[in-house]
């Protein structure tokens, strides 16, 4: 120990610098763990990652085929306004037309 130092302040970068060390050696621990972690769940489940790859692409098939019938039924309901529109201006020309 320093004698330059006061004894608090000496002992406050002990515990500080202590705390530093323990937060790196959890830090690479848990890196540790991760890695193993990854390397077992590739040998366990290889099989399993197919079949999920499998059930997405049956999802994204519905999808198209339910954004094809929504798409249908949208231009529909637009060809309908569209035709409204379009015979209320016939009505206002043939009016004037009148006139």
């Amino acid at each position: 120990m320093d004698d330059e130092k006061p004894v608090l302040e000496q002992t406050t970068d002990a515990m500080s610098s202590a705390a530093e060390a323990t937060k790196e050696a959890a830090k690479t621990a848990v890196k540790k763990v991760r890695k193993a972690a990854k390397r077992v769940a590739k040998k366990v489940t290889p099989k399993k990652k197919a079949a999920k790859k499998s059930k997405t692409a049956k999802k994204a098939k519905k999808a198209k085929k339910a954004g094809k019938k929504s798409s249908a039924k949208k231009s529909a309901k637009k060809s309908a306004k569209k035709a409204t529109k379009k015979t209320a201006k016939k009505k206002k020309k043939a009016k004037k037309s009148k006139r």
